[in-house]
């Protein structure tokens, strides 16, 4: 037997109920369900922002949010102008959800749990009547002249549209690309790099502010840089390891990065200012403080790195010496020879072709009464709220192309 819905929606995390909401909200008589394939509904959101769920970025003006997206910048630029940062908070705070902004811009509920976010959305699902069915993985997708069918492992269901909000499902792309859609090859995007290096060793802990590039490459980021027992970590990793997703991936993993521990200091800015510190400071012992804004751990680390020993003194720093602390400090070199997973944020880069996308209503531009939010699509942010952001935009923008 074959259940009809009008709607259903496939995928029951953040993009999937805040779409199904966001319709039911203005067609209360619609029949809609959420299918999702696990026994639990917004397990993603659970564990966001490490349980506090961090719904969205201080970033209010359209144009810059746009920069936060690897993938996606050009085609989010008209989304965001009709649903951002500030909407989502409005849109939280009608739903008796106040929101917070924390010093770096991220942007949690008041209450500090991502639960609040989940009974939110299920008390909101519950008064429209969503049906949420769980424990129903997609086997099929069918497209008849009049309706979508679609069979899972327990049922046969039917709707005359149907919205996947699956995120990163290979088996789910897979459906869609028998049905004519182009995938792009998925790839991890927000990753920390493995490092091994006496440098580094023992530091785990210690973070700077630093710029950091990939050798032979136009990838650079900076940002707070972050030592970890495996290698470096922090957002301007982060930053670089997203938008260089594919690059990084082509390379297996295996590349060379330098690190600027100065963020934008020159070499020769660096070998002037260490030629004054010989003066200033000669009857000192180089080894025994940071004469800059790093940590001394790091700055013994790299004195020792730069052929210097424990003991020298300022005054007894040989020309090579002066050059080899300079480059420590503004072009430390670093083999990177692998990744790893940065916390529970699993991110990819690729999903469904942006081309075959119509963004002022989300809906397939092949196959009609097909739509996508979230990240389905091939479009990815760095860390901070922004990949729940562009969850809430997509979500909106197809509700009220449905609702119109």
């Amino acid at each position: 037997m074959t259940t009809h819905y009008d709607i259903l929606v496939v995928g029951g995390g953040a993009a999937g109920f805040f779409t199904a909401i966001n319709i039911a909200e203005n067609q209360p008589k619609l029949k809609i369900a959420i299918l999702e394939r696990g026994q639990e509904v917004l397990t993603k959101v659970r564990v966001s922002g490490g349980g506090r769920c961090n719904v969205t970025h201080a970033c209010f003006v359209p144009n810059e949010l746009v920069k936060f997206y690897p993938r996606g910048e050009k085609e989010l630029r008209g989304p965001f102008h009709q649903f951002c940062s500030g909407d989502t908070i409005e849109w939280f705070e009608k739903r008796g959800v106040e929101l917070k902004i924390e010093d770096d811009g991220r942007m949690f509920p008041v209450s500090d749990s991502s639960q609040t976010i989940i009974d939110c959305f299920l008390s909101l699902a519950n008064k429209y009547k969503i049906e949420i069915l769980t424990g129903q993985s997609v086997q099929s997708i069918f497209k008849s002249e009049t309706h979508w069918k679609i069979d899972t492992n327990h049922d046969q269901f039917s709707c005359h549209k149907l919205i996947m909000t699956t995120g990163s499902n290979p088996k789910i792309w897979e459906m869609l690309k028998n049905l004519g859609h182009s995938i792009v090859e998925p790839v991890p995007s927000l990753f920390t790099f493995n490092i091994k290096d006496n440098r580094i060793k023992e530091l785990m802990g210690v973070s700077a502010l630093a710029s950091v590039k990939v050798k032979n490459a136009k990838l650079k980021a900076s940002g707070p840089l972050l030592i970890t027992h495996w290698g470096m970590s922090g957002p301007g990793i982060l930053r670089l390891s997203a938008w260089g997703a594919r690059e990084l991936a082509e390379r297996n993993y295996q590349f060379t990065i330098e690190v600027n521990w100065l963020n934008d200091w020159s070499v020769d800015e660096a070998e002037v200012q260490l030629k004054e510190l010989k003066i200033e400071h000669a009857k000192k012992v180089v080894f025994k403080k940071s004469p800059f804004e790093l940590p001394n751990r790091l700055w013994e680390k790299l004195v020792l790195a730069s052929g210097i020993s424990a003991e020298t003194k300022w005054a007894d720093l040989s020309k090579k010496q002066l050059i080899d602390l300079s480059n420590q400090l503004t072009n430390a070199q670093f083999q990177v020879n692998g990744k790893s997973t940065f916390k529970e944020e699993f991110v990819t880069a690729g999903g469904i072709d942006l081309r075959e996308i119509n963004f002022k209503t989300m809906e397939s531009k092949i196959l009609p009464d097909l739509y996508f939010a979230g990240e389905i699509v091939n479009i990815d942010a760095i860390t901070g709220g922004f990949n729940f952001q562009n969850a809430w935009t997509s979500g909106f923008i197809l509700a009220k192309a449905i609702n119109g």
